[in-house]
């Protein structure tokens, strides 16, 4: 396996300029992953990694590409931590919510996973989910935008 150190260096300079405790690089099916306290996680190392143009941005490290107004909808549900995202109540078990899927305020839209508590993160306002910009089990940041209701 090819390890690519100067990506590395990178994320682990990107972490240091930021808030971040965490980030994760995925292209196709290698990712490499460093976090603060936990040294560096190589699941498989991507060959060329491209890292974004602007580092002040943590939604372009997410998994799932937004849609460029998704930071801008006034939908948007935002993280309000740092932590893990879950989108169902426990492995195996449905979504909480679907794209598509109708929602009240108040409705649990998923949990986000901070110092082993789990946070339920709850619909501001009704309406139906037009997208879902995470995977299960994704590191969020703070403010990153994670759905949008309409």
């Amino acid at each position: 396996m090819k390890i690519d150190t100067d990506a590395i260096r990178k994320l682990i300079a990107l972490i240091d300029e930021t808030s971040a405790n965490e980030i994760e690089v995925v292209d196709g099916d290698k990712s490499i992953r460093v976090s603060k306290g936990g040294g560096a996680v190589i699941a498989a190392a991507a060959p060329a990694l491209s890292m974004p143009s602007d580092p002040t941005l943590p939604q372009q490290a997410n998994l799932a590409a937004p849609d460029t107004t998704a930071h801008s909808h006034p939908g948007a549900v935002t993280s309000p931590m740092v932590g893990t995202a879950y989108l169902q109540p426990e492995p195996g078990a449905p979504s909480f919510v679907s794209k598509g899927d109708t929602v009240q305020a108040g409705d649990t839209l998923m949990i986000i996973e901070a110092m082993k508590v789990m946070n339920p993160i709850k619909a501001e306002k009704g309406g139906t989910v037009t997208q879902i910009l995470i995977e299960d089990g994704q590191p969020v940041e703070f403010g990153d935008v994670l759905m949008v209701i309409e």
